[in-house]
């Protein structure tokens, strides 16, 4: 083997471990932002169970639920957008999701809270995760305005709850907010040999 056919094959090997290393960390990346989505979900639960007893018991009627963590902002043009999990309690399948909306208010500077939601029946759930879930005309009537005290029944089977730092908000502002998969984060992750 001459030379240049060698130094050719060197330079092909060294890009090809290159990018192996980019997509283990790029999978590494995806796998700790589960872990922390997970994190999450798990500590909202039990802050929204902490503040609201009544809470506990839809989940526990629950097919599956979704929790996110959001930021909303904006001066007269406002926006959230956050990143969750939705999980099949039955399956245990959890599907990693991007929210987002829009909006025109006169609120100014940006506020995080975290939207937990919880599903009645399975085929409720799979609707929301296969295609979003149509939060203009369902949120009114989940979360409304008796906001807090409507956590003894679900409505349209979903129960919606915000939590900020200041705690629960007696009514969830969640109105032309769509949700969707996060394709990234779904992928399965690829072995060191690609396969």
């Amino acid at each position: 083997m001459n030379i240049a056919i060698q130094r050719t094959a060197s330079a092909l090997l060294a890009a090809a471990l290159l990018a192996g290393g980019a997509q283990l960390t790029l999978a590494a990346n995806a796998a700790q932002m589960r872990k922390n989505i997970d994190e999450m979900s798990q500590t909202a639960l039990q802050d929204l169970f902490a503040q609201q007893s009544g809470a506990k018991k839809l989940f526990d009627k629950s097919a599956g639920y979704a929790v996110f963590r959001a930021t909303k902002g904006g001066f007269l043009v406002t926006g959230a957008g956050g990143t969750g999990v939705a999980v099949d309690k039955h399956t245990r399948q959890h599907t990693y999701m991007h929210m987002g909306s829009g909006g025109i208010g006169l609120g100014a500077g940006a506020q995080n809270y975290r939207l937990i939601l919880f599903f009645q029946t399975e085929p409720a759930l799979r609707k929301f995760i296969d295609h979003g879930w149509d939060a203009t005309t369902n949120a009114q009537a989940a979360a409304g305005k008796a906001g807090v005290n409507a956590t003894s029944s679900f409505v349209n089977g979903v129960a919606v709850y915000q939590l900020t730092n200041k705690g629960l908000m007696a009514e969830a502002e969640v109105s032309g907010t769509h949700f969707w998969k996060a394709d990234k984060l779904n992928k399965p992750a690829k072995s060191a040999a690609g396969s």
